[in-house]
């Protein structure tokens, strides 16, 4: 019996010696949980997998982007942001990689952020000549105005946003009034999610700006339109997000890189967990699923990131060790 036990407890203590080896490696940790669905999801989705799979003690703190990316470039603090969208904060940040302060992660939306004009895959399926804008442009019929069914509706997104002025000069690049459009505001981030669930109810066309990864998108299967051009960065600076640009020329929407960034310092502590940083990331139509359900439920980011775990185990377990992937299934 002693011969039996023997190689038992030894390899019991060589597992114990490990995982307290580990969580003294990994150590405490801050990340941010952004003010956004999916960011605050991701956060979620880090911290169950770092504590239960890696032993790190995890601390969320509430962040936005230029708050948090200038705390971490600055006081190397948070440890860690899981959706940074980089090109609202580009030069900085490459700067900040260049001198070695902050460290990209992974490209945690596979795809980018994705904005553009959208319409209902249905319409799509049923008019296969409808792939980009000007093709959409030419049904009026199809997108009717809610307040004048005579009309095309182009949706706009709500006042005050930045993608107020790029639809606006899009519009105008494009001529859609005189094909028979009329550009709508939708009032609130409200009123254009109602737009689209109106559309989809009464299975009447729908032709405007949205983004993803969303809820709506999770819930309303739409498809995006080419604009037929490549994505125009110096038209884009300098007329096409620009409020009231006198002569706007048709452009692209840019992909938005989505990445996590950490500093050097954890990078530098973190052993193992820095491979799960660097190999975490999903699609934004799984993104999407997990926000349409987070939204019919009334769940919270926390409660999102749970389903996510127990839901979609083909997409989260290849981001970690097999070892490491028992543990979370048995803290699930």
């Amino acid at each position: 019996m002693k011969k039996l036990l023997a190689p038992l407890v030894l390899s019991a203590g060589i597992w114990a010696v490990a995982a307290s080896s580990q969580a003294a490696e990994c150590g405490s940790i801050s990340i941010a949980a952004m003010d956004w669905a999916s960011a605050g999801v991701a956060a979620h989705v880090d911290k169950f997998i770092l504590e239960n799979g890696y032993g790190c003690s995890v601390k969320l703190v509430s962040g936005d982007t230029m708050q948090t990316f200038t705390s971490m470039n600055e006081k190397a603090q948070p440890d860690m942001v899981p959706e940074l969208w980089i090109n609202s904060v580009r030069t900085p940040f490459d700067t900040a990689v260049k001198e070695g302060r902050l460290i990209e992660g992974a490209k945690i939306l596979s795809e980018g952020g994705v904005e553009g004009w959208w319409i209902p895959k249905f319409i799509a399926d049923a008019h296969p000549d409808i792939r980009t804008v000007q093709d959409a442009l030419k049904h009026p019929d199809l997108f009717p105005s809610p307040s004048n069914p005579a009309k095309g509706a182009v949706h706009n997104c709500p006042a005050g946003w930045n993608c107020q002025f790029s639809t606006a000069n899009l519009y105008k690049a494009l001529e859609a009034e005189k094909a028979g459009f009329e550009l709508i505001d939708p009032g609130s981030a409200a009123g254009l999610d109602a737009s689209i669930g109106d559309a989809f109810e009464k299975k009447t066309g729908w032709l405007g700006y949205y983004w993803a990864p969303t809820a709506v998108l999770g819930k309303y299967e739409m498809t995006l339109l080419s604009f037929g051009v490549d994505h125009d960065k110096a038209e884009w600076d300098s007329c096409t997000a620009v409020p009231d640009c006198p002569a706007p020329k048709v452009n692209s929407y840019p992909v938005s890189d989505v990445y996590t960034v950490v500093t050097k310092a954890f990078a530098d502590r973190a052993g193992s967990a820095m491979d799960y940083v660097e190999a975490r990331q999903w699609e934004n139509a799984t993104v999407n699923k997990v926000l349409a359900w987070m939204d019919q439920t009334r769940g919270t980011n926390e409660d999102a990131a749970r389903y996510f775990l127990e839901n979609f185990q083909e997409k989260w377990m290849p981001w970690v060790s097999p070892s490491v992937a028992e543990k979370v299934k048995a803290a699930l």
